[in-house]
């Protein structure tokens, strides 16, 4: 056991290594909007099948964490990890002008283990959203050229606990207690452009923590000797999370080459005022169709009431949001021994959601399909303990050219490691 704590300690530094080298941001103007690019609870095995999670269990007799429904930890009988890290490349592009941007970060960390024949616990910490914008916006007043600069970083995690239990043959019910914590630091400033000016500045900061929910719950049946129908749900609370506010207001000027000057004066400031975020409530509904050890397909939509999403009891101005999701896996023959390629996990899905934003009464769209593999690693414990590094890629646009707006089209790549093992298990001698 001691010997398996070293190896999943040493994939831990890697991966918090790379992470921590890693640019930590997104480069998308439309993170500015709400809380950022929310990132959803998917590991890459999900993210695969085109997000698909609300009626997703175990898949060809592998446990898989899903924190999106926490109903299906109930069916965890090995103790489970997870770990991994994202990565994106983002292309912008308005008018004829088009910036490409590239980042990097840890992306998740998850334990899963079980408590009984019918339950179990999982933990863990990764993304919740994610803040990250630098343009500018040139406009005339009479005669003169104003600079309307809009920055921001940051973003929002989320630590879980979460419990899985299973009621009879069919149903399965969890929830999940999550901690969300982070920064995000916005940063608006109006310039003229002549030297000397006098420029303004906005700068705000929310530093947020406390507590929010979710819950969901499965029901499943045979349908024939090998097929499994399950249907899902699972949805989070709506509800007040606490926060501490920093704002300045600012007059500052710039030099000859252009540099920032020392603010000249500040108009207002608040220093560590309390405030509070509203979260949203969701809904998530889905089915799923798998054949023992073999295939699933699934299907998934969800919706979010955002339009009551409000900052220091600001509203936001969002609309409300849904989506849907569609996408499988397919493995061949996982008990194969003479070939590698059966053995391995093909999954594939496509995805579109109406988020949150709408600018100039145009409604912001996203579209995406992704495509993964699973691949399983040799264990000196075959039987009792299973590895496997998942792979998945995904491919999307959001945005639009019309009405003077931004087209994002991105490309992300997540790589996870997951174990499976029978660590915590009592032996008895008989």
């Amino acid at each position: 056991m001691y010997r398996r704590i070293n190896y999943i300690a040493a994939i831990l530094v890697l991966v918090c290594g790379l992470g921590a080298q890693a640019q930590v941001t997104t480069s998308s103007p439309y993170s500015r909007y709400g809380l950022g690019n929310i990132k959803g609870s998917l590991l890459p095995q999900l993210r695969a099948m085109g997000g698909i999670s609300t009626a997703v269990g175990k898949v060809t007799g592998f446990n898989y964490i899903n924190m999106q429904n926490p109903a299906s930890y109930a069916g965890i009988n090995l103790t489970t990890i997870d770990i991994g890290m994202s990565a994106g490349l983002t292309s912008l592009s308005r008018n004829n002008l088009t910036e490409t941007s590239f980042n990097a970060t840890f992306s998740h960390l998850a334990f899963a283990i079980p408590t009984g024949k019918k339950s179990a616990i999982s933990f863990g910490i990764l993304p919740y959203s994610d803040l990250g914008y630098s343009y500018r916006n040139t406009v005339k007043i009479d005669t003169t050229s104003v600079d309307q600069l809009y920055e921001g970083e940051g973003g929002l995690s989320k630590a879980y606990f979460g419990y899985g239990r299973r009621f009879g043959d069919h149903l399965r019910i969890g929830g999940n207690v999550e901690y969300l914590f982070g920064n995000l630091q916005t940063t608006r400033s109006t310039e003229y452009n002549t030297v000397g000016s006098l420029n303004a500045k906005l700068q705000n900061k929310n530093s947020v923590g406390g507590l929010s929910y979710s819950y969901g719950i499965q029901y499943d049946f045979n349908v024939g000797k090998k097929t499994l129908v399950t249907l899902g749900y699972s949805g989070s609370s709506s509800g007040k999370v606490n926060s501490t506010q920093t704002f300045y207001s600012t007059h500052y000027t710039r030099d000859a080459a252009g540099n920032e000057n020392t603010a000249i004066d500040t108009l207002s400031a608040i220093d560590n005022g309390r405030s509070n975020l509203t979260l949203p409530l969701t809904h998530n509904f889905g089915i799923s169709i798998q054949q023992n050890d073999k295939w699933l397909i699934g299907a998934d939509f969800r919706m979010s009431k955002w339009s009551s999403t409000s900052i220091n009891n600001v509203n936001q101005g969002l609309q409300n949001s849904w989506g849907a999701s569609l996408g499988g896996q397919w493995t061949p023959d996982y008990t194969s021994y003479n070939s590698y390629l059966k053995r391995m996990d093909y999954r594939l899905g496509v995805s579109y959601d109406k988020t949150y934003i709408q600018i100039n009464n145009q409604d912001i769209k996203q579209m995406g399909a992704s495509l993964g593999f699973g691949f399983p690693l040799p264990s000196a414990n075959a039987g009792s303990a299973f590895y496997k590094i998942n792979f998945t890629t995904e491919v999307g646009q959001r945005g639009t050219l019309n009405n003077n707006l931004v087209k994002e089209q991105y490309i992300n790549f997540h790589l996870g490691f997951t174990l499976n093992d029978t660590w915590f298990r009592r032996y008895r001698v008989d």
